[in-house]
């Protein structure tokens, strides 16, 4: 057991506007099983490179104890290969005997090390690099995201697996995985950064209540301010008035001043000068002492977005589907059946490589949207109501490159309410002016988001949108499309997620 002390940690990338972090202080234990959460580009991942000392940074990182990081990076002529010729390349000194004891507690057998990493699908290949990761000894581990694009099936293999281990941070957005497998929380708040015990939940929790008392606590902070400055507004004024009062008089309503009267009102009126000028310090310094009291509060601005009403109660259709890559000897899928009436939030659900991706570019393709080539054979029916339009947010973020003003010229977005939308969405101004391949995966994501929410639509069809997006952003989508209840055909792994929102679910 060993400490991981970082103090006075600033650090910023070189051309960049902003720290990622300034005077940062915490330690933490490396045999804690520690969640690791906050808002997209906070600095998460960041953070994890800077402690594997791929960064030069400012302050003092102190720790006897070495790290390795998941996911390792895999060459083109690596995935050509089987993962039992290349792990040692990727973890010096591991043994494939250790390889197989960990994919045994994942579920997995010894075949899949054999077979060319390319032909394993996403849930195979970060079963291998978790059993890689966890093969070792003394490390302390930095998992970076593990059930990004893993079906649930696989995601419950990996949530069981690393419930059973200790001494990792996990970097996730996933509400359910942190809660099942960590036992402290490492959180990038919107000012500050605060290690608890406890999983997300407990967090979450002790944050409720911590939020719903400085805002008590600030609600009467104002209110003593607002009197303060209410009594120096009172007192100025009446200072002012017998200022007035020092030059000319009525002889016969003061019949009985003198001269020396004008030295008294001088002297009084600096009195109460004197007392506002106090009233006024009295209150800057109020304001100055919980100055940042609501710097951590999370307060999302709630989203809207432009749902269309079509004439037609059924959107889309399909009945006996059958789909077949014209150079696969096997159908994707068979025998699919089901309908999308308005109102409907219809989540799609199976393994991955069942097609559900597949099955969205066809609903896409009938519905006049172009989402790439498809060849395929396909049998029964798969029509959309005519007129339909659909708003779409692809998986896929690799296409995004150039400015924002780029991207909503070519996509016909109003540049001022889409950085709006982006904002609400807590991307910083500073990152309106960079190119969006400089994003993060989590920010990418919200861009796409974002020009979704912006295009009215019948229907709202989204895959997998919530990869990379962080857990506050994610409770905001949730509040959103409880509350506008669009129609929607929708991809999405975070079970909490999809208890909430789906109204429907249709197993492939």
């Amino acid at each position: 057991m060993a400490q991981i002390s970082v103090s006075n940690l600033t650090f910023y990338y070189e051309g960049s506007f902003d720290h990622i972090f300034e005077n940062v202080s915490f330690s933490i234990d490396t045999n804690w099983k520690l969640g690791f959460a906050g808002r997209n580009g906070k600095g998460k991942t960041t953070f994890l490179q800077l402690l594997l000392g791929k960064y030069s940074y400012q302050g003092t990182v102190t720790t006897t104890t070495t790290f390795d990081y998941f996911p390792y990076q895999i060459s083109k002529a690596q995935m050509q290969a089987s993962a039992a010729e290349f792990i040692e390349e990727i973890k010096p000194g591991c043994e494939v005997w250790r390889v197989i004891c960990e994919l045994t507690q994942l579920g997995e057998t010894a075949e899949i090390l054999y077979r060319p990493f390319e032909t394993l699908s996403p849930g195979e290949r970060t079963k291998i690099l978790l059993a890689v990761l966890f093969s070792g000894e003394n490390a302390f581990l930095l998992i970076d995201e593990p059930t990004n694009h893993l079906d649930q099936k696989a995601r419950e293999s990996v949530k069981g697996y690393l419930a059973s281990k200790k001494g990792f941070i996990l970097v996730s957005h996933d509400r359910d995985l942190l809660d099942a497998c960590v036992d402290h929380m490492l959180v990038l708040n919107r000012k500050t950064i605060e290690v608890q015990s406890g999983n997300f939940s407990t967090w979450w929790d002790n944050k409720q209540r911590k939020d719903q008392f400085v805002i008590a606590e600030n609600e009467k902070h104002q209110k003593e301010i607002s009197k303060l400055r209410q009594a120096a507004a009172r007192t100025a004024q009446w200072a002012d008035k017998n200022e007035g009062t020092k030059i000319g008089y009525d002889p016969v309503k003061e019949h009985d001043r003198s001269l020396s009267t004008r030295a008294f009102i001088g002297a009084k009126t600096k009195k109460m000068q004197s007392r506002v000028k106090q009233m006024e310090k009295r209150t800057y310094r109020e304001i100055e002492e919980k100055e940042g009291l609501l710097q951590d509060i999370e307060n999302p601005i709630d989203l809207k977005l432009v749902k269309l009403q079509h004439h037609k109660e059924v959107l889309v259709r399909i009945k006996d589907y059958m789909l077949r890559y014209e150079d696969a000897p096997e159908p994707v899928f068979t025998d699919v059946t089901f309908t999308i009436n308005q109102g409907d939030r219809i989540a799609l659900q199976g393994e991955n490589g069942c097609g559900k991706t597949t099955l969205i570019k066809m609903i896409l393709q009938k519905a006049g949207l172009n989402p790439g080539e498809l060849r395929v054979i396909e049998s029964g029916v798969c029509e959309t109501a005519a007129g339909l339009m659909v708003s779409y947010v692809n998986q896929d973020t690799s296409r995004l490159t150039g400015g924002i003003s780029e991207f909503c010229e070519k996509q016909k977005l109003d540049r001022g309410v889409f950085c709006s939308i982006l904002r609400q969405l807590d991307i910083e101004r500073v990152q309106f002016v960079k190119n969006m391949e400089d994003y993060s995966e989590g920010q990418k994501k919200k861009v796409l988001l974002a020009a979704s929410l912006l295009t009215p639509a019948h229907l709202y069809v989204w895959d997998e949108p919530l990869n990379y997006i962080d857990v506050f952003s994610r409770m905001q989508l949730e509040k959103l499309l409880l509350e506008y209840q669009p129609t929607m055909l929708f991809v999405e792994h975070d079970i909490k997620f999809r208890e909430r929102v789906a109204t429907k679910i249709v197993e492939l």
